[in-house]
């Protein structure tokens, strides 16, 4: 495949409406699908809440460690969407197969890492002082989903592989039809239905994991019988030296900030389980909510990396620059609208996530709903720092990016919001206002360094 063959989706826009049209046209099936797959979670956090309060806030805490070491790890197949959409952009697709080939290596490799500390994850949540039960309903949860780590790893390469082709619609189709197949079993696992046994907590970690291995398969059957040209698993267990190392050498950074980025929302239900159970489940129902809206800011930003990739590919900074504008834009406006619904009805949100005869509906409800209004706070910055990261993503510029996150995150986020939440006294609200000065940080410093810096194409990044 030549330049000039390259997918339609991915060529160069001429214009910022045609930037704004190439983004939605890639990106809303990325923003379909992450919505899809992120219904899937809260469908299970819905379920939960229903089944017990103390389930629900066993899960957040260990969907909470669970997430960030997958995170960690998710950088290796992070980094082929955009090596992928440069190598096609520029001719190359020998090297698109090759760098998604061993990234499938790096992510096997990495999963097999994360068996232990998952399995002994109960004595990690009662050091970090969360409540006894909590902690035990937390690690018979991540016992069983400590399995999927390794579909959903291979699962990320093969995303970011198809959707730097332009492949966005299968992602999307198959992802919303694990939701009603996850939405199925869970149920049935959770509440023991037609005769089955109430498994509780354990049923939503079974149902995620089934539903996991599923997608992964259907994923790679489409990408091995749907692209046979691509010869994807051709020779998938030959060590390609070259590519492992650009592939290692461009994920780990992007693992690491994410993590970073993660380890602060962690740190946020740590803290909030601190003060009580209460308030951690209502601090994951606000999560929750925000987590869904900031799901089209990362299909956008996700359609930007692909585009910001074939870009360079080419050479085109004035095409690079039209991406950028388009998604800030997109964002921007999708933000205005969001924050206008979470100001008019935070309470009636919160609502949707709890039993109505829960005997702590009250205190839940009133805590959620201010951590609500304070989702809708963060809301811009969130999607500028994410929109930042994956345009500087797109030309592979990932260690400066990282550094930036290690002080946002980290340095400003995470002091913050315990400062606030403890040292002065305003428990829940305080613990989000951390949250939005970390995110405002790294939106700031980001977007100054793809606009300052790494928004030409000639110069080198990571300098």
């Amino acid at each position: 495949m030549t330049p000039a063959t390259a997918p339609t989706d991915i060529a160069p826009p001429e214009t910022l409406p045609a930037a704004t049209r190439r983004l939605l046209a890639l990106g809303l099936p990325l923003v379909g699908s992450q919505l899809a797959g992120f219904v899937m979670h809260m469908t299970d956090t819905a379920l939960l809440g229903w089944y017990s309060v103390t389930s629900l806030a066993a899960s957040t805490i260990a969907v909470s460690i669970f997430f960030n070491l997958w995170i960690l790890g998710s950088g290796f197949g992070t980094a082929v969407m955009a090596m992928t959409s440069n190598a096609v952009a520029s001719g190359d697709t020998l090297r698109a197969r090759r760098v998604a080939r061993m990234a499938m290596w790096l992510s096997l490799a990495y999963a097999g890492l994360t068996i232990w500390p998952l399995w002994q994850s109960e004595r990690l949540l009662l050091a970090i002082g969360q409540q006894p039960e909590v902690a035990a309903q937390g690690q018979q949860f991540l016992r069983i989903l400590m399995w999927a780590m390794f579909p959903m790893l291979v699962q990320n390469v093969l995303r970011s592989y198809l959707a730097a082709q332009g492949r966005t619609q299968v992602l999307l189709w198959i992802t919303l039809g694990a939701v009603g197949v996850n939405a199925a079993i869970a149920a049935t696992l959770i509440f023991g239905l037609f005769g089955l046994p109430e498994l509780g907590i354990r049923g939503a970690a079974i149902a995620t994991l089934t539903v996991q291995c599923l997608m992964t398969l259907v994923l790679g059957i489409y990408a091995a019988r749907i692209m046979p040209q691509a010869a994807l698993f051709a020779r998938l267990w030959k060590p390609d030296p070259a590519a492992l190392r650009d592939v290692f050498r461009q994920g780990w950074p992007i693992g690491v900030t994410l993590l970073c980025e993660g380890s602060l929302f962690t740190a946020s239900a740590i803290m909030m389980g601190w003060i009580g159970a209460v308030e951690l489940a209502a601090h994951g129902i606000a999560l929750q909510v925000a987590a869904l809206t900031f799901m089209f800011h990362l299909g956008m930003a996700q359609g930007g990396t692909v585009l910001a990739g074939a870009a360079q590919g080419r050479g085109d900074e004035a095409a690079l620059r039209r991406t950028a504008q388009g998604a800030i834009l997109l964002s921007t406006v999708f933000a205005l609208i969001v924050v206008t619904i979470f100001l008019s009805i935070p309470g009636q949100i919160v609502r949707l996530w709890i039993d109505p005869t829960d005997p702590a509906l009250p205190q839940v409800l009133a805590v959620g709903t201010a951590l609500v209004l304070m989702a809708a706070l963060f809301q811009f910055v969130d999607a500028m720092q994410v929109v930042a990261l994956s345009l500087l993503r797109g030309l592979q510029d990932t260690t400066v990016p990282m550094l930036l996150a290690i002080v946002s995150y980290l340095g400003i986020g995470m002091p913050v919001a315990y400062g606030f939440g403890f040292g002065l006294g305003m428990g829940p609200v305080g613990i989000w206002l951390g949250l939005t000065a970390g995110l405002a940080a790294a939106a700031g410093l980001l977007m100054a360094r793809f606009w300052g810096r790494a928004v030409r194409i000639g110069a080198r990044a990571d300098v």
